[in-house]
Protein backbone atom coordinates (compact mmCIF):
# COMPACT_ATOMS: atom_id res chain seq x y z
CA UNK A 1 0.00 0.00 0.00
CA UNK A 2 1.30 3.44 -0.89
CA UNK A 3 2.50 5.52 2.08
CA UNK A 4 0.66 8.61 0.84
CA UNK A 5 -2.86 9.79 1.57
CA UNK A 6 -3.10 12.33 -1.24
CA UNK A 7 -1.56 13.13 -4.60
CA UNK A 8 -0.02 16.23 -3.08
CA UNK A 9 1.82 14.12 -0.49
CA UNK A 10 3.17 11.87 -3.23
CA UNK A 11 4.34 14.84 -5.32
CA UNK A 12 5.97 16.45 -2.28
CA UNK A 13 7.81 13.21 -1.50
CA UNK A 14 9.04 12.83 -5.09
CA UNK A 15 9.83 16.53 -5.44
CA UNK A 16 7.98 16.79 -8.76
CA UNK A 17 4.57 16.42 -10.36
CA UNK A 18 3.36 12.89 -10.99
CA UNK A 19 3.24 11.69 -14.57
CA UNK A 20 -0.09 10.65 -16.05
CA UNK A 21 0.76 6.96 -15.55
CA UNK A 22 1.84 7.58 -11.95
CA UNK A 23 -1.39 9.43 -11.24
CA UNK A 24 -3.41 6.49 -12.55
CA UNK A 25 -1.30 4.09 -10.49
CA UNK A 26 -1.81 6.19 -7.36
CA UNK A 27 -5.58 6.30 -7.80
CA UNK A 28 -5.75 2.56 -8.43
CA UNK A 29 -3.30 1.21 -5.87
CA UNK A 30 -3.33 3.71 -2.99
CA UNK A 31 -5.94 1.80 -0.97
CA UNK A 32 -4.92 -1.73 -2.01
CA UNK A 33 -2.50 -3.89 -0.06
CA UNK A 34 0.62 -5.24 -1.73
CA UNK A 35 -0.81 -8.73 -1.44
CA UNK A 36 -3.97 -7.77 -3.34
CA UNK A 37 -1.84 -6.20 -6.06
CA UNK A 38 0.26 -9.37 -6.27
CA UNK A 39 -2.91 -11.47 -6.59
CA UNK A 40 -3.71 -9.60 -9.79
CA UNK A 41 -1.29 -12.04 -11.39
CA UNK A 42 -3.83 -14.86 -10.93
CA UNK A 43 -6.55 -12.67 -12.41
CA UNK A 44 -4.35 -12.04 -15.46
CA UNK A 45 -3.87 -15.79 -15.89
CA UNK A 46 -7.61 -16.40 -16.03
CA UNK A 47 -8.37 -13.42 -18.25
CA UNK A 48 -5.60 -13.82 -20.80
CA UNK A 49 -5.93 -17.59 -21.15
CA UNK A 50 -9.63 -17.02 -21.75
CA UNK A 51 -9.41 -14.20 -24.28
CA UNK A 52 -6.07 -14.51 -26.11
CA UNK A 53 -6.74 -17.92 -27.78
CA UNK A 54 -10.18 -16.84 -29.09
CA UNK A 55 -8.90 -15.39 -32.40
CA UNK A 56 -7.32 -18.77 -33.21
CA UNK A 57 -10.60 -20.51 -32.35
CA UNK A 58 -12.42 -18.12 -34.70
CA UNK A 59 -9.92 -18.81 -37.50
CA UNK A 60 -10.20 -22.56 -36.94
CA UNK A 61 -13.98 -22.62 -37.34
CA UNK A 62 -14.41 -19.99 -40.02
CA UNK A 63 -11.89 -21.84 -42.20
CA UNK A 64 -10.70 -18.80 -44.11
CA UNK A 65 -8.85 -20.10 -47.14
CA UNK A 66 -6.24 -17.33 -47.17
CA UNK A 67 -5.51 -17.79 -43.46
CA UNK A 68 -5.99 -21.54 -43.22
CA UNK A 69 -2.92 -22.10 -45.37
CA UNK A 70 -0.82 -20.91 -42.43
CA UNK A 71 -2.04 -23.73 -40.20
CA UNK A 72 0.90 -25.99 -39.43
CA UNK A 73 -0.87 -29.36 -39.12
CA UNK A 74 -3.61 -28.96 -41.68
CA UNK A 75 -5.11 -32.42 -41.31
CA UNK A 76 -5.96 -31.94 -37.63
CA UNK A 77 -9.39 -30.48 -36.89
CA UNK A 78 -10.46 -29.59 -33.37
CA UNK A 79 -14.13 -29.49 -32.40
CA UNK A 80 -15.58 -26.76 -30.23
CA UNK A 81 -16.32 -29.31 -27.49
CA UNK A 82 -12.67 -30.45 -27.53
CA UNK A 83 -11.48 -26.88 -27.14
CA UNK A 84 -13.95 -26.20 -24.34
CA UNK A 85 -12.85 -29.37 -22.52
CA UNK A 86 -9.25 -28.20 -22.78
CA UNK A 87 -10.15 -24.75 -21.49
CA UNK A 88 -12.15 -26.14 -18.58
CA UNK A 89 -9.32 -28.47 -17.55
CA UNK A 90 -6.83 -25.61 -17.65
CA UNK A 91 -9.04 -23.42 -15.45
CA UNK A 92 -9.43 -26.25 -12.94
CA UNK A 93 -5.66 -26.71 -12.84
CA UNK A 94 -5.20 -22.98 -12.25
CA UNK A 95 -7.57 -23.11 -9.29
CA UNK A 96 -5.90 -26.17 -7.76
CA UNK A 97 -2.26 -25.28 -8.47
CA UNK A 98 -1.91 -21.53 -8.97
CA UNK A 99 -4.27 -20.55 -6.16
CA UNK A 100 -2.28 -22.26 -3.38
CA UNK A 101 0.97 -21.13 -5.00
CA UNK A 102 -0.27 -17.54 -4.71
CA UNK A 103 -0.65 -17.95 -0.95
CA UNK A 104 2.75 -19.51 -0.33
CA UNK A 105 4.83 -17.46 -2.78
CA UNK A 106 3.84 -13.98 -1.58
CA UNK A 107 6.20 -13.95 1.44
CA UNK A 108 9.06 -14.60 -1.00
CA UNK A 109 7.90 -11.79 -3.28
CA UNK A 110 7.69 -9.47 -0.27
CA UNK A 111 11.10 -10.58 1.02
CA UNK A 112 12.97 -9.96 -2.24
CA UNK A 113 11.51 -6.46 -2.46
CA UNK A 114 9.23 -6.24 -5.49
CA UNK A 115 7.99 -2.71 -4.88
CA UNK A 116 4.57 -1.20 -5.45
CA UNK A 117 5.28 2.45 -4.72
CA UNK A 118 6.33 5.49 -6.67
CA UNK A 119 8.06 6.36 -8.90
CA UNK A 120 7.05 3.94 -11.64
CA UNK A 121 9.89 2.26 -13.57
CA UNK A 122 11.27 4.08 -16.59
CA UNK A 123 10.98 2.66 -20.09
CA UNK A 124 14.63 1.58 -20.12
CA UNK A 125 14.28 -0.10 -16.72
CA UNK A 126 11.23 -2.00 -17.96
CA UNK A 127 13.02 -3.13 -21.12
CA UNK A 128 16.20 -4.39 -19.47
CA UNK A 129 14.45 -6.13 -16.62
CA UNK A 130 12.00 -7.86 -18.95
CA UNK A 131 14.92 -8.93 -21.14
CA UNK A 132 16.65 -10.47 -18.11
CA UNK A 133 13.43 -12.24 -17.12
CA UNK A 134 13.00 -13.69 -20.61
CA UNK A 135 16.59 -14.95 -20.86
CA UNK A 136 16.62 -16.43 -17.35
CA UNK A 137 13.24 -18.12 -17.83
CA UNK A 138 14.24 -19.46 -21.22
CA UNK A 139 17.41 -21.10 -19.92
CA UNK A 140 15.78 -22.55 -16.80
CA UNK A 141 12.73 -23.73 -18.73
CA UNK A 142 14.95 -25.51 -21.24
CA UNK A 143 16.51 -27.73 -18.58
CA UNK A 144 13.32 -28.29 -16.59
CA UNK A 145 11.46 -29.17 -19.79
CA UNK A 146 14.26 -31.49 -20.85
CA UNK A 147 14.17 -33.13 -17.41
CA UNK A 148 10.44 -33.75 -17.82
CA UNK A 149 11.25 -35.78 -20.94
CA UNK A 150 13.15 -38.38 -18.97
CA UNK A 151 11.22 -41.66 -18.68
CA UNK A 152 9.78 -41.07 -15.21
CA UNK A 153 9.07 -37.37 -15.74
CA UNK A 154 7.28 -37.97 -19.02
CA UNK A 155 5.18 -40.92 -17.91
CA UNK A 156 4.15 -39.41 -14.57
CA UNK A 157 3.83 -35.73 -15.43
CA UNK A 158 4.66 -34.37 -18.88
CA UNK A 159 2.62 -36.81 -20.98
CA UNK A 160 -0.51 -34.80 -20.07
CA UNK A 161 0.76 -31.77 -21.98
CA UNK A 162 1.62 -33.97 -24.95
CA UNK A 163 -1.93 -35.23 -25.31
CA UNK A 164 -2.12 -32.48 -27.93
CA UNK A 165 0.13 -33.60 -30.77
CA UNK A 166 -1.20 -30.62 -32.70
CA UNK A 167 -1.15 -27.80 -30.12
CA UNK A 168 -3.88 -25.18 -29.85
CA UNK A 169 -3.87 -21.87 -28.00
CA UNK A 170 -5.98 -23.15 -25.12
CA UNK A 171 -3.51 -26.01 -24.62
CA UNK A 172 -0.54 -23.77 -23.82
CA UNK A 173 -0.95 -24.35 -20.05
CA UNK A 174 -2.73 -27.72 -20.44
CA UNK A 175 -0.57 -29.84 -18.17
CA UNK A 176 -0.32 -31.87 -14.99
CA UNK A 177 -0.60 -29.64 -11.91
CA UNK A 178 2.96 -30.56 -10.95
CA UNK A 179 4.24 -29.35 -14.33
CA UNK A 180 2.45 -26.02 -13.87
CA UNK A 181 4.38 -25.56 -10.63
CA UNK A 182 7.71 -26.86 -11.98
CA UNK A 183 7.77 -24.71 -15.12
CA UNK A 184 6.16 -21.84 -13.23
CA UNK A 185 9.29 -21.76 -11.08
CA UNK A 186 11.29 -20.84 -14.19
CA UNK A 187 9.02 -17.83 -14.73
CA UNK A 188 9.65 -16.63 -11.17
CA UNK A 189 13.43 -16.93 -11.34
CA UNK A 190 14.01 -13.63 -13.20
CA UNK A 191 11.99 -11.49 -10.77
CA UNK A 192 13.66 -13.30 -7.86
CA UNK A 193 17.11 -12.48 -9.23
CA UNK A 194 16.36 -8.93 -10.39
CA UNK A 195 13.33 -7.66 -8.45
CA UNK A 196 11.62 -4.59 -9.86
CA UNK A 197 8.25 -2.91 -9.68
CA UNK A 198 4.94 -4.79 -9.49
CA UNK A 199 4.04 -3.26 -12.86
CA UNK A 200 7.12 -4.94 -14.36
CA UNK A 201 6.12 -8.21 -12.72
CA UNK A 202 2.61 -7.97 -14.19
CA UNK A 203 3.91 -7.16 -17.66
CA UNK A 204 6.31 -10.09 -17.49
CA UNK A 205 3.58 -12.57 -16.58
CA UNK A 206 1.30 -11.22 -19.30
CA UNK A 207 4.10 -11.32 -21.88
CA UNK A 208 4.94 -14.91 -20.92
CA UNK A 209 1.30 -15.96 -21.28
CA UNK A 210 0.88 -14.32 -24.68
CA UNK A 211 4.11 -15.92 -25.95
CA UNK A 212 3.02 -19.38 -24.77
CA UNK A 213 -0.36 -19.03 -26.48
CA UNK A 214 1.26 -17.87 -29.73
CA UNK A 215 3.74 -20.75 -29.62
CA UNK A 216 0.92 -23.29 -29.14
CA UNK A 217 -1.51 -21.64 -31.56
CA UNK A 218 -0.96 -24.13 -34.38
CA UNK A 219 -0.51 -21.29 -36.88
CA UNK A 220 2.67 -19.72 -38.25
CA UNK A 221 1.86 -16.31 -39.73
CA UNK A 222 4.45 -14.59 -41.93
CA UNK A 223 3.42 -11.16 -40.60
CA UNK A 224 4.03 -12.02 -36.93
CA UNK A 225 6.36 -9.39 -35.39
CA UNK A 226 7.97 -12.20 -33.36
CA UNK A 227 9.68 -13.38 -36.57
CA UNK A 228 12.02 -10.41 -36.28
CA UNK A 229 13.24 -11.39 -32.80
CA UNK A 230 16.69 -13.04 -33.02
CA UNK A 231 16.71 -16.77 -32.17
CA UNK A 232 12.95 -16.80 -31.58
CA UNK A 233 11.46 -20.29 -31.96
CA UNK A 234 7.80 -19.66 -32.69
CA UNK A 235 4.83 -21.91 -33.37
CA UNK A 236 6.34 -24.10 -36.08
CA UNK A 237 9.43 -24.77 -34.00
CA UNK A 238 7.41 -25.89 -30.98
CA UNK A 239 4.85 -27.71 -33.12
CA UNK A 240 7.60 -30.12 -34.16
CA UNK A 241 8.20 -30.95 -30.49
CA UNK A 242 4.52 -31.81 -29.99
CA UNK A 243 4.20 -33.74 -33.23
CA UNK A 244 7.04 -36.08 -32.30
CA UNK A 245 5.58 -36.39 -28.80
CA UNK A 246 7.02 -38.66 -26.14
CA UNK A 247 9.90 -39.70 -28.37
CA UNK A 248 10.96 -36.11 -28.73
CA UNK A 249 14.43 -35.21 -27.52
CA UNK A 250 14.36 -32.06 -29.62
CA UNK A 251 13.16 -28.45 -29.48
CA UNK A 252 12.88 -28.02 -25.72
CA UNK A 253 13.21 -24.24 -26.07
CA UNK A 254 10.72 -22.02 -24.28
CA UNK A 255 11.26 -18.85 -26.33
CA UNK A 256 14.67 -18.81 -28.02
CA UNK A 257 16.44 -21.59 -29.89
CA UNK A 258 20.03 -21.06 -28.79
CA UNK A 259 19.97 -23.70 -26.00
CA UNK A 260 18.74 -26.36 -28.42
CA UNK A 261 21.49 -25.40 -30.84
CA UNK A 262 24.27 -25.27 -28.22
CA UNK A 263 23.32 -28.58 -26.60
CA UNK A 264 22.49 -30.33 -29.88
CA UNK A 265 18.81 -30.93 -29.21
CA UNK A 266 17.59 -29.44 -32.47
CA UNK A 267 19.29 -31.92 -34.81
CA UNK A 268 16.09 -33.76 -35.65
CA UNK A 269 14.28 -30.53 -36.41
CA UNK A 270 17.11 -29.19 -38.57
CA UNK A 271 17.27 -32.50 -40.45
CA UNK A 272 13.51 -32.45 -40.98
CA UNK A 273 13.69 -28.84 -42.16
CA UNK A 274 16.45 -29.71 -44.60
CA UNK A 275 14.51 -32.66 -46.02
CA UNK A 276 11.30 -30.64 -46.18
CA UNK A 277 13.14 -27.86 -48.00
CA UNK A 278 14.35 -30.31 -50.64
CA UNK A 279 10.85 -31.78 -50.93
CA UNK A 280 9.35 -28.31 -51.32
CA UNK A 281 11.80 -27.45 -54.09
CA UNK A 282 10.98 -30.72 -55.85
CA UNK A 283 7.24 -30.15 -55.63
CA UNK A 284 7.61 -26.61 -56.91
CA UNK A 285 9.72 -27.76 -59.81
CA UNK A 286 6.96 -30.24 -60.68
CA UNK A 287 4.29 -27.57 -60.33
CA UNK A 288 2.62 -29.32 -57.36
CA UNK A 289 1.13 -27.96 -54.18
CA UNK A 290 2.92 -28.44 -50.87
CA UNK A 291 -0.06 -28.55 -48.49
CA UNK A 292 0.69 -31.87 -46.80
CA UNK A 293 4.46 -31.86 -47.25
CA UNK A 294 5.04 -31.37 -43.53
CA UNK A 295 3.25 -34.58 -42.62
CA UNK A 296 4.39 -36.79 -45.47
CA UNK A 297 8.02 -35.91 -44.89
CA UNK A 298 8.05 -35.94 -41.11
CA UNK A 299 6.65 -39.46 -40.88
CA UNK A 300 9.58 -40.87 -42.83
CA UNK A 301 12.25 -39.32 -40.60
CA UNK A 302 14.18 -40.97 -37.82
CA UNK A 303 14.36 -38.56 -34.93
CA UNK A 304 17.27 -38.20 -32.63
Amino acid sequence: MLPYQTLQEAETSLGRNLTFAETLWFKYSAQKSDYILYCHNTLFLFVFYTIAPLPFVFIEFMQFKNIGKFKIQKKVKNSLSDMFRCYKTVMQTFVLAVGPLQLFSYPVIEWIGIRTGLPLPSGSELFWQLLVYIVVEDYANYWLHRLLHCKWGYEKIHRVHHEYTAPIGFAAPYAHWAEVLILGFASFLGPLMVPGHMITFWLWMILRQVEAIETHSGYEFPWSPAKYIPFYGGAKYHDYHHYVGGKSQSNFASVFTYCDYIYGTDKGYRYQKQVLGKLTDKLRSNGEENGDAYHTSVQDLKYE
